[in-house]
């Protein structure tokens, strides 16, 4: 039995990529900086028949990160599947002309250094296994730049880059690196933005591959 270990795990998307990995068999690691949290929602996955465990870890840490990546194996075997998924924080979604350099910090560590740190810390089970996926999961901001929210656009920018570069180079290898862009955010009962369908567009990801990138929604041009 394999895992997927998810990173921003909450009640929400979190809890649907859950669920919808679950029901095909895959444990599931919850990866988040609340424990308590994190153990209640395991709990309620039991209670749907998902096996889940939650992993106490702050994404702006790569030290804690890659601690609870490795317990995680040590629990459960290699991780198979590897989704990057966190909210981003306030403090990241200042407009372009008040943000200086050290505005800059948070979101570097937050959607650059956090994600390679996971990807190096999964990759050489995934290799092992010989398959694999790593889905980013990001805002309309990855792909448009936008003016008022310049923390998150400068690091997701960098985000999509090392993803990109990732696809390319591990596909060959049976492992595939892809990205789900989510133009509006996520909203409960939207017919492409319920958790619930976007954790099925995650999955299909995983299992048909393809591109580097998809869409919830065409971007308005």
């Amino acid at each position: 039995m394999t895992i997927i270990a998810i990173i921003g795990a909450g009640p929400g998307l979190g809890a649907a990529i859950a669920r919808r990995f679950g029901a095909e068999g895959y444990n599931v690691a919850l990866i988040a900086r609340n424990q308590d949290r994190l153990d209640a929602l395991a709990a309620q996955l039991a209670e749907t028949g998902v096996f889940a465990r939650g992993y106490s870890a702050n994404v702006r840490d790569a030290m804690s990160l890659r601690a609870a990546l490795d317990q995680a194996t040590q629990d459960g075997g290699p991780i198979e599947v590897l989704t990057y998924n966190p909210l981003p924080q306030k403090e990241f979604l200042r407009p372009v002309l008040e943000t200086a350099p050290e505005d800059l910090n948070g979101a570097a560590e937050f959607s650059l250094y956090a994600p390679v740190a996971a990807v190096h810390q999964v990759l050489q089970g995934m290799r092992f296994l010989k398959t694999g996926s790593i889905l980013f999961v990001n805002g309309a901001s990855a792909v448009r730049p936008h003016a008022s929210y310049a923390g998150t656009s400068i690091a997701f920018a960098g985000q999509s880059a090392y993803g990109q570069m990732l696809h390319e180079t591990l596909q060959p290898e049976g492992i595939h690196v892809g990205q789900l862009i989510i133009p509006r955010g996520i909203e409960p009962g939207d017919a492409t933005h319920d958790p619930d369908v976007l954790a099925g567009v995650l999955w299909e990801m995983h299992t048909q591959r393809g591109d580097f990138r998809r869409y919830a929604e065409a971007l308005d041009s």
